[in-house]
């Protein structure tokens, strides 16, 4: 079994180092600073009580220590309603109640096209594939891909690129070591959109066919697979590039990001092992980003192949890609429109000259930003039943925690930031890791290959249903439950995936109820 550095050495001697100690001074994560927050330095007492809360445990017998509550003073009671994950962090001030409440609404605003007497709500598209945060994000929750012909309540789209030209691949190579040398497709940009105004065609429409797997497991029971197949049908602006690369995006769920932004990189740092050094068949890799806001290269966090490093970006990038909603980050009033669709940027947009020029502008966004960083995590569910314990028990043996890291404490902030000094239980290294070519979407994106993603968090997995009416996973979700999501797991997760094929169907079905309580 893997044992990440921050269990081998002192935590105070993992924090003290720039980087883990086996990555290179000269990698491309040397240096790298958590800029977009305001640290206060952690002591020599908090280190060591860091140390002892985030050790691996080895008593499985009973609950652990704060274990029900996964986002520490942010967790919230569970709902068994559909509004689980729409609620505000437990540990929120008056003020910043009001706050997260302000930009709950900015997040369920319903953009309309420019011109419109609703002048800051005008800007819409030309081209999209939401009128809405929420409108992916239902519930604040996951989307799905179509479930039928008809099926228009989805929330699921194409990222596009091609290889850059030679001149391009250089610059980007001397811009960030070890980024693939990919650039936006010519005619459609970055990202398919499925909508468009009046008088504008639509990108594309998603079609997806499934061919069916079956894997026999231990004890006899078969699981049947979906294999999916992505085409960008029905054009609108002519052929892609041969040389385009697709990859489907279903939206993940929203809860305990600003914890996720708050976690060390130092921390995060210490477990990747690249070159796997300890030869056990791991190799997570960090994800390194360019910040436009901050102006230098940070640790990548958010997006599934973790693209973007703060959730300000993730979002400014959302209202430009998904919605066409100029803004700070992304000024064009086209949104996401290439040069190649002319009707498209010269279309009128809603920029407002109290806005800055956009159509929405610093303040807006920032309420958007403290919605999605404070929305909570539910507590978690049946910590003391036998059958959830035993399922832990194999959750660590089975290798699951090699990348599902546990747990972690957040950096020790200045002012009432909610995200500060919380121990918290993401199930997550944050890294990039080969999937295998079953998962794989054969698309560079950053340092990321086409068969890497990043560890996806675990926490709130058990009321996806609850929330969503759903319980489809992975990237795409083809999943259509925890056990099929398993199953999809190679590369890296191979061995993993093959000892829950074959272990005891009693220790599956505890591993399967121990996922349901989180």
């Amino acid at each position: 079994m893997r044992k990440p550095l921050i269990f081998l050495l002192p935590l105070a001697a993992v924090l003290s180092i720039p980087v883990a100690a086996h990555l290179s001074e000269t990698a491309p994560w040397s240096g790298l600073a958590d800029v977009h927050l305001d640290i206060i330095p952690r002591t020599e007492a908090e280190r060591a009580r860091i140390a002892a809360v985030t050790a691996r445990p080895t008593d499985f017998s009973a609950a652990w220590a704060f274990e029900q509550n996964p986002a520490g003073g942010q967790t919230v009671r569970a709902r068994n309603t559909p509004d689980a994950f729409s609620q505000p962090a437990a540990n929120l001030t008056f003020e910043q109640e009001m706050e997260f409440k302000l930009g709950n609404g900015m997040f369920e605003r319903v953009w309309v096209s420019a011109p419109a007497s609703t002048l800051a709500s005008d800007g819409l598209g030309p081209l999209y594939n939401a009128r809405s945060c929420q409108r992916c994000h239902l519930k604040d929750g996951r989307g799905h891909p179509p479930e039928g012909p008809d099926d228009s309540a989805v929330s699921m789209f194409l990222r596009v690129s091609v290889p850059a030209a030679a001149a391009e691949a250089e610059a980007i190579h001397s811009f960030i070591e070890g980024t693939y040398p990919v650039a936006p497709e010519p005619t459609y940009g970055s990202q398919l959109q499925d909508f468009s105004l009046p008088g504008h065609a639509p990108e594309y429409r998603l079609q997806i066919d499934y061919e069916e797997i079956e894997v026999v497991l231990s004890g006899g029971e078969v699981v049947t697979l979906r294999d999916p197949a992505y085409t960008a049908a029905d054009l609108g602006y002519g052929p892609l590039h041969e040389a385009a690369m697709i990859s489907p995006r279903v939206a993940p769920q929203m809860i305990g990001m600003g914890l996720l932004e708050a976690i060390p990189t130092q921390d995060i740092l210490a477990w990747a092992d690249p070159e796997d050094m300890d030869g056990d068949g791991i190799s997570g890799r960090p994800q390194v980003v360019w910040s436009d806001v901050h102006e230098q290269p940070m640790l990548g966090r958010f997006g599934l192949k973790a693209g973007n490093p703060t959730v300000l970006e993730q979002s400014a990038s959302a209202f430009a890609g998904d919605i066409g909603i100029s803004n700070p980050v992304h000024p064009a009033g086209s949104g996401e429109c290439t040069d190649a669709q002319t009707d498209c940027t010269a279309a009128l947009h809603g920029g407002d000259a109290e806005q800055g020029g956009h159509e929405i502008d610093q303040v807006g966004l920032d309420l958007v930003t403290f919605y999605s960083r404070t929305l909570a995590v539910p507590a978690r569910r049946d910590v003391e039943d036998a059958r959830v314990l035993r399922g832990r028990e194999v959750f660590f043996q089975t290798g699951c925690a090699d990348c599902h890291r546990p747990n972690y404490v957040t950096h020790r902030l200045e002012g009432d930031n909610p995200a500060s000094f919380q121990l918290i239980w993401p199930f997550t290294d944050m890294l990039l890791h080969d999937m295998g070519p079953g998962l794989a979407d054969n698309r560079p994106e950053g340092r990321a290959s086409g068969q890497e993603w990043r560890t996806a968090p675990l926490w709130g997995l058990g009321m996806t249903e609850t929330v969503s009416g759903h319980t489809y996973f992975l990237h795409d979700g083809r999943a259509r439950s925890l056990l099929e999501a398993i199953l999809w797991h190679g590369g890296e997760a191979q061995a993993a995936r093959d000892r829950v094929v074959d272990m005891p169907p009693a220790n599956r079905d505890a591993l399967i109820r121990y996922l349901e309580s989180l």
